[in-house]
């Protein structure tokens, strides 16, 4: 006999951030996964399936701290190395492009598995997404960038959630990154800063830019960074007469964010869209722009950015630019608005005594695409427990499909 504090009482228990998905929404997730697949390969990109698994020094090539500190990691009892269980798999498809697809062309890829996630990324959030994404290796121009993000609205856009519902956020690491470089500022400092920006803390970058004695003019254009937000055509305009005397590279960073701003609005017209130059997020490991698309209810759908630098450390520096996001995330907010994915409930029912001629005409309807559940012997199971709107009979010597009348 079991007590109250008996563990079998909670082994249907899942780890906190551990999710599992019943038949509606189930489907729901896998009929979107089918048509992100399709439509991506009608984009021009190849399926990969990169390993569960893999040696820790290659799943965190150029990813930075967050994602070492997400991996779950353990001892490879055959050679005694350190492996790790994919977090995300970004930097895996990056080792297939710098690697095992080594050749002088741009790579389309695209991807979708499970990973898995030490910690979630805030209340509610899953530590198994199921990730999708697709990336674009060998084109160092706008014109990937913009490919990219037109195929991650066009992804989201087939969850049923209306274009008019959605918000695209941009920015570009390359204006901080140019005024660093223009003025000299260490690492240290440098990196003191951005923490500073992604707080939006403007007291605090006072003080830093006061301490490195950089001029009056150099820590206005820090300053400013903070109030660059808000609808893209504006927050451009302002950025251009505000940072007019920074450096080269900036002015090449807001001319590449307004180049790829541009080419989205031919496919997205009525797409609101912001740009923040204070989001860094990413810093260490973007060098140009990052993006992500929100609902109207503020739900991150799917985020990405170019990141020229991750194929280096597999011997093979080449430009990339990608987008990744959690299907089954995407695939729910869909539903909460409505919209249908799921197989309709319609079926055919077979009672459990068939003969030869019946069964072979339950495989030609199965052929034809037709769902067709067969009863059980010795159960109480109906049609309409099974969502069977139609049932096989036998009138004037052969095998029918009819409808139930309800």
């Amino acid at each position: 006999m079991k007590t109250a504090n008996d563990p079998r009482t909670e082994r249907w228990l899942l780890p906190d951030g551990v999710n599992e998905l019943m038949p509606e929404d189930a489907w729901r997730v896998e009929t979107l996964r089918r048509q992100i697949m399709d439509n991506n390969y009608r984009w021009g990109y190849e399926l990969v399936m990169p390993p569960l698994i893999e040696y820790l020094d290659s799943l965190l090539t150029g990813t930075g701290e967050t994602l070492d500190l997400q991996t779950f990691k353990f001892i490879d009892q055959h050679n005694g190395r350190s492996l790790g269980v994919r977090a995300d798999m970004t930097p895996q498809v990056a080792r297939i492009d710098a690697h095992a697809l080594r050749n002088d062309q741009p790579n389309r890829l695209f991807y979708l598995g499970s990973v898995l996630r030490a910690r979630t990324d805030g209340a509610g959030g899953s530590r198994t997404p199921l990730q999708f994404g697709a990336e674009l290796f060998g084109h160092a121009g706008p014109a990937s960038d913009a490919e990219i993000i037109q195929l991650m609205i066009n992804n989201v856009l087939l969850s049923g959630l209306p274009q008019g519902e959605l918000l695209l956020d941009v920015g570009h690491v390359g204006v901080f990154r140019g005024l660093v470089s223009d003025t000299g500022l260490d690492e240290t400092l440098a990196n003191a800063l951005f923490q500073a920006l992604l707080r939006g803390s403007l007291p605090e970058m006072q003080q830093l830019l006061g301490a490195a004695s950089v001029t009056p003019e150099v820590s206005g254009y820090f300053q400013s960074l903070v109030g660059f937000a808000g609808e893209g055509s504006r927050v451009l305009s302002d950025a251009r007469q505000t940072l007019a005397g920074a450096g080269s590279a900036v002015k090449a960073a807001l001319d590449n964010l307004q180049a790829v701003i541009d080419a989205v609005k031919v496919i997205h017209p009525e797409l609101e869209l912001h740009v923040d130059l204070a989001e860094l997020r990413g810093y260490r490991y973007h060098t140009g722009i990052v993006f992500t698309l929100y609902d109207k209810l503020g739900s991150e759908l799917a985020r990405g950015g170019r990141y020229d630098s991750i194929g280096e450390s597999f011997g093979r520096a080449r430009p990339a630019t990608g987008f990744s996001g959690d299907l089954v995330k995407l695939a729910l907010a869909g539903h909460a608005r409505g919209s249908a994915m799921a197989p309709a409930k319609s079926g055919i029912w077979v009672e459990s005594t068939v003969d030869h001629e019946s069964w072979m005409k339950v495989c030609q309807l199965r052929q034809s695409g037709e769902r067709v559940v067969t009863a059980l012997a010795d159960t109480a199971m109906t049609a309409a427990d099974c969502h069977c709107d139609r049932r096989l009979v036998l009138r004037d010597g052969s095998w029918q499909v009819e409808a139930i009348e309800s």
